[in-house]
């Protein structure tokens, strides 16, 4: 059965996400809390965690997977970012926002948009999920975690743990989630556009 690390959504126990951490450089798939709701995780260049996130979420190929990234210089290292985009990207992190940006030569080929060669970042204003990575020294590719068949995000970790008891190594529980998904802001295109408005304010970033 996945293991259950029980922290404080505020002040998380460190040992309890190194050991979390230690099941990601592993290759493990964990569920974990965000600032919009409970995610799966696994290793960036990890490409048999990667599938194995994909298969529980019946995701395919073409449909994009988001970075978890630290903060806005190790988001930066991951994309390619203009003086006017690093603005809005400073006024929306960390945040519930996910930005669409030109993927750089350290995101997998396999892991950006195929065509247009994007990639989904974001930097989660949640001590948990920030200090888990941070433990881990890099970003996470990230899914939000709705089964097939569901539609809504699981929220209770009890019940994620019991729903994939034999899928993750891991549940960190922190609590309940808010449950609404990210804004997503399109960066890539020449004027940002808001994809989809969720718990991120587009007006926080003058959108």
């Amino acid at each position: 059965m996945a293991q259950l690390f029980t922290v404080h959504p505020e002040n998380p126990q460190a040992r309890l996400l190194k050991q979390a951490a230690d099941l990601l450089r592993r290759g493990d798939v964990l569920a974990v809390p965000t600032d919009s709701s409970y995610a799966l995780v696994c290793q960036l260049d990890d490409r048999a965690a990667a599938d194995r996130l994909r298969h529980i979420r019946r995701l395919e190929d073409k449909q994009l997977l988001s970075l978890l990234c630290r903060d806005l210089s190790e988001l930066a290292s991951y994309a390619r970012v203009d003086n006017a985009q690093y603005r809005l990207l400073k006024l929306g992190t960390p945040g519930p926002f996910t930005f669409i940006l030109e993927a750089s030569k350290e995101v997998p080929r396999r892991v950006s948009h195929p065509q247009r060669k994007t990639i989904g970042l974001r930097v989660p204003e949640h001590r948990a999920l920030q200090g888990l990575i941070e433990l881990h020294g890099a970003p996470l590719l990230a899914t939000t975690l709705i089964l097939p068949d569901d539609e809504d995000p699981l929220n209770e970790p009890a019940t994620i743990r019991q729903r994939l008891e034999h899928d993750i190594a891991a549940v960190i529980d922190a609590g309940a989630c808010p449950r609404v998904a990210t804004t997503v802001v399109d960066l890539s295109v020449e004027a940002p556009t808001v994809l989809r408005r969720g718990r991120g304010d587009p007006a926080r970033l003058g959108l």
